[in-house]
């Protein structure tokens, strides 16, 4: 993690200079600041200094350094309980395709939104009570 935070922090530093060097570069050759391009630039360093923030402090209030960090580390040396997960379960690729029909609603025709929300509906309900019917009820 402390080697993610070095890169997080690098590519801040990258963004904010290449904005800086995007902005002089097209105030030599077009005599104006283009300011989407160095608006953009700018914010992708602020949010990139932001997450390096995050997982800075992340890093600081774990205490210590966990398995994933250590080159020498097994695999069972980590948590072995990372939750619980469905690999049999379609309702996130419902959900995807609810997300999928929304943009294209948007982009084509706004009809289509209001489909794309009963879609989200229903997988959502799926989703979250699949275990509750059928071969796989607790």
């Amino acid at each position: 993690m402390r080697t993610n935070v070095g890169l997080w922090w690098l590519l801040t530093g990258f963004a904010f200079f290449i904005g800086i060097v995007y902005a002089v570069w097209n105030v030599i050759s077009h005599g104006s600041v283009e300011w989407v391009g160095t608006v953009a630039l700018i914010f992708m360093g602020l949010m990139s200094a932001m997450i390096a923030f995050y997982i800075g402090r992340v890093v600081s209030a774990q205490r210590g350094e966990l398995p994933e960090d250590s080159l020498t580390a097994d695999i069972d040396d980590g948590d072995p309980e990372m939750g619980e997960f469905s690999p049999w379960s379609w309702w996130p690729i419902v959900l995807a395709g609810s997300a999928a029909i929304a943009v294209i609603g948007l982009a084509v025709g706004s009809w289509l939104v209001p489909v794309a929300f009963a879609i989200f509906a229903i997988a959502i309900v799926g989703w979250v009570y699949e275990y509750y019917r059928g071969y796989f009820a607790r």
